[in-house]
């Protein structure tokens, strides 16, 4: 039945796969969607990177008052990447605010497929509701249901059309 939650911008999968083709890197939320991520479906040996690390991320946080996932955010280089959130609705709901301004680059495509009980399927709403306004390609899945693996199932389908073995 997670098929009929499944929502997704007509040109989400050509703007990922040019993206990762082109060497963009991948940006994740949790250190868990990074790893799960199978590298040898990736074309062209792409980046993928979790900054919930960083030391200028924990800092971040600290100064807006939020989680390390959604401070990481101001740290993606957005420009064409494709961004990947599986678990941080704060994450997605920091991301799609910074896209407001009209002055922040654009990922190719946001896979935003935030678990749980509190604020996941709010912020999964909003992606789809405003992501044609901001100029984002996008995949979700409505409802409370998401989460690393369904993230990392979405990002190695978007990475190629081949099945690898």
């Amino acid at each position: 039945d997670l098929a009929g939650d499944i929502d997704m911008s007509a040109g989400v999968v050509s703007a990922a796969r040019s993206a990762l083709e082109a060497g963009k890197p991948i940006f994740t939320d949790v250190t868990m969607v990074a790893t799960g991520v199978t590298r040898k479906r990736l074309p062209a040996d792409n980046r993928v990177e979790c900054l919930l690390k960083d030391p200028r991320t924990v800092e971040r946080a600290r100064q807006l008052g939020t989680t390390r996932s959604a401070a990481a955010v101001d740290l993606w280089d957005l420009d064409g990447s494709v961004v990947a959130i599986g678990n941080a609705p704060t994450a997605l709901y920091h991301l799609l605010n910074k896209l407001e301004d009209p002055a922040v680059p654009r990922p190719a495509a946001i896979v935003g497929i935030p678990v749980g009980f509190v604020g996941a399927a709010e912020s999964k709403r909003d992606l789809a509701a405003v992501a044609g306004d901001l100029g984002v390609e996008y995949i979700t899945v409505h409802g409370r249901r998401g989460g690393s693996a369904i993230t990392c199932a979405a990002l190695n389908a978007l990475a190629t059309s081949k099945e690898i073995l």
